[in-house]
């Protein structure tokens, strides 16, 4: 998944909800109807099929490899508390998710791409990882050079909100996470448990 550089909305319309909360996506009324040239739904899915595509929903979302993902869920797993509850979690503090949780990337795909320019500081010190975890306490700081763009992306997105677990401060794109991220802050539904359960096929 991560190296994927085709079309996005197609990611969307494969698993048949808009993956990113952006008009390109949102407004696309393809995206509710399944690929084919007249949207052919073929045979009805089983529970292999229901499990498969929450699980695809999710990967797309964060812009996450199959066998990363993999990693995601087998340390889930070991994690006390609600094994889909706590993937969630440690998908939210992937350091370009916070990014773009900001509001200073439009999509997971620019906030990769910022993270992996060296734009971002991290308590100090440049972090070029899209995938390190952040964890409360954590200052997140952007490179003055990026500053317009980060205001551009914000002025483009006027509606969007920075979640409670980040301390945002937008005259300095400056961040604070003061707290870890609960699942039901995350602005995108999906069955974790079914995700969960794909693995056990």
């Amino acid at each position: 998944m991560a190296n994927y550089t085709g079309p996005k909305v197609r990611l969307s319309r494969r698993v048949g909800v808009p993956i990113e909360a952006v008009e390109k996506h949102t407004s696309n009324e393809r995206v509710r109807q399944p690929p084919g040239i007249h949207g052919f739904r073929g045979r009805r899915p089983r529970d292999y099929g229901i499990r498969l595509t929450e699980k695809q929903k999710l990967r797309f979302h964060y812009n996450v490899g199959e066998k990363q993902f993999r990693r995601f869920v087998k340390e889930a797993k070991r994690l006390p508390g609600n094994s889909g509850d706590m993937l969630l979690v440690l998908l939210e503090t992937r350091l370009d998710n916070v990014i773009r949780r900001m509001g200073i990337a439009r999509t997971i795909w620019a906030a990769r791409q910022i993270v992996a320019h060296g734009h971002v500081v991290v308590n100090g010190r440049k972090t070029d990882r899209p995938s390190f975890h952040v964890k409360p306490g954590m200052e997140i700081t952007i490179k003055e050079k990026t500053h317009k763009l980060c205001r551009e992306n914000m002025e483009s997105m006027p509606g969007h909100e920075v979640p409670g677990w980040i301390s945002f401060n937008p005259s300095e794109v400056k961040a604070k996470i003061v707290a870890a991220p609960k699942a039901d802050e995350v602005p995108f539904r999906v069955n974790t448990n079914l995700v969960i359960e794909f693995y056990r096929f």
